[in-house]
């Protein structure tokens, strides 16, 4: 069964496109197939770090668009990757809409998942909310814990929206703040996760050994450990 994710927040600073490059090395980690594409025109950040992977595409396009779901059904073992831009709701509704697309999905068996990464500020958990009540159970979800973007979700663990996706049997993990020099470097480089942590033709000086343990271990090993299902 294909899967498409789509890695989203709604609000922009939260981390979107770092948990989908997340979401990508994984994939290449467990040698699952899959195809990257960039909503965000602005950014491009799959195109960036995932270039042999990833392709761009432009929401407010219906035919462009349209790529998203061409891609999951012609290929019955793929998972699509979409990393989308802040406040891509209205675009990517109006889509899904004049498309039918969770008609199709359900007729052609592909199942769609969303990504909502999120800080500890209400916005994020309002916007959540929106998203839950507006596909309810025709979709799966993952909800994103983001430290690096907030301490303090006592807010989201307290409200009715924590209680709606647990009725909806969202996933929620947690994401460490990432080590910031380490990643500072990585930006910097352009280099995927594993080349930061791997590749040997990257200068020496660019990531101590120690950068490299923290990279790969704390990145990689945490998803395993979280145990987070790519259908």
């Amino acid at each position: 069964m294909s899967t498409i994710h789509f890695i989203g927040g709604e609000k922009g600073g939260v981390g979107k496109s770092v948990v989908a490059r997340l979401v990508a090395q994984y994939c290449i980690d467990h040698s699952l197939p899959f195809v990257g594409l960039d909503a965000d025109e602005s950014n491009g950040t799959l195109q960036r770090y995932y270039k042999d992977y990833a392709r761009p595409i432009d929401l407010s396009e219906l035919e462009s668009a349209d790529e998203i779901l061409l891609l999951a059904t012609e290929d019955a073992n793929r998972r699509v990757v979409v990393d989308l831009p802040a406040q891509a709701d209205r675009p990517l509704t109006a889509w899904m809409a004049e498309t039918g697309v969770l008609e199709m999905v359900r007729e052609t068996g592909v199942s769609v998942v969303f990504w909502h990464v999120m800080g500890d500020s209400k916005e994020s958990v309002l916007s959540l909310d929106r998203l839950l009540r507006k596909h309810g159970d025709a979709v799966k979800y993952c909800i994103v814990k983001n430290h690096g973007r907030g301490k303090d979700f006592s807010y989201f663990e307290q409200s009715p929206t924590r209680a709606l996706a647990e009725s909806l049997n969202a996933t929620v993990i947690e994401l460490a703040e990432l080590h910031g020099p380490a990643m500072h470097k990585i930006e910097l480089s352009d280099a995927s996760f594993w080349a930061a942590a791997h590749n040997p033709m990257l200068a020496a000086e660019s990531f101590t050994r120690m950068e490299r343990q923290r990279i790969g271990v704390n990145q990689f090993h945490r998803r395993a450990r979280q145990r987070v299902q790519f259908p």
